[in-house]
C-alpha cells in the first residue's frame, strides 16, 4: 500500500474514530523531517526579511509585519543547535497560533499534512538529562518514513515565549 492509500485508510478511520488520529505538518530541519499539530498552523509563508531586535536571543531572527500585526521568526535550526541554514527559494515561514499568541518558525521546507493513527505514533526514546525531550510527542512512521513529533505548545512556551511577549509590547 502506498502512502496515499495510507493516508486514505486513516482518513476513513479518524471519521469513525476522530480521537484516534491526527494530522501534522510534516517539514525538514536538515536531514531529519519533523511534524507539528495541523491545528496549530495558520498560514505558510516563504522567508522574508526580518526586522532585527537588539539583545534578542540569537535563535530569534527577527520581527515581521504580517497583515498589521508584529510577528516574531524564529529559525529553528538555531533553536535545534542545527547550525544556520542557507535561505533559499525552499525556505518557508510557518506562521503558528499558539494560545493566541502569532509567531513563525523558519525551516529548511514543507512536504505535506500526514494522518496518523494512534499505533503510529511511538514513544519519544529517553535520553537522559543530556536533551531536553519534554517537548517530543514521540516518533511517527508512515512505511519508510519517520517524523520526529514536536509539541509545539511545550517549545514554544516558558523562556521562548516570555521573550517573545516581551518583543511583542
Amino acid at each position: 500500500m502506498n502512502t496515499v492509500q495510507n493516508i486514505a485508510v486513516a482518513a476513513k478511520s479518524a471519521v469513525a474514530e476522530p480521537f484516534k488520529t491526527l494530522e501534522f505538518l510534516a517539514f525538514k530541519l536538515g536531514q531529519e523531517e519533523y511534524g507539528i499539530d495541523i491545528q496549530k498552523v495558520q498560514e505558510l509563508r516563504g522567508y522574508e526579511t526580518v526586522t532585527r531586535i537588539a539583545n534578542a536571543p540569537e535563535f530569534i531572527k527577527g520581527v515581521v509585519n504580517l497583515r498589521g500585526i508584529i510577528v516574531p521568526i524564529i529559525d529553528m535550526r538555531i533553536r535545534f543547535n542545527l547550525g544556520t541554514l542557507n535561505y533559499d527559494q525552499f525556505t518557508v515561514v510557518i506562521i503558528l497560533n499558539i494560545g493566541g499568541r502569532v509567531m513563525g518558525m523558519v525551516v529548511d521546507s514543507v512536504s505535506d499534512v500526514i494522518t496518523l493513527s494512534a499505533e503510529q505514533v511511538k514513544p519519544a526514546p529517553e535520553m537522559g538529562t543530556a536533551l531536553d525531550t519534554d517537548y517530543l510527542i514521540g516518533l511517527g512512521t508512515v512505511e519508510a518514513r519517520m517524523l520526529i513529533l514536536v509539541d509545539i505548545e511545550k517549545l514554544m512556551s516558558g523562556h521562548e515565549l516570555g521573550v517573545i511577549e516581551r518583543m511583542a509590547t
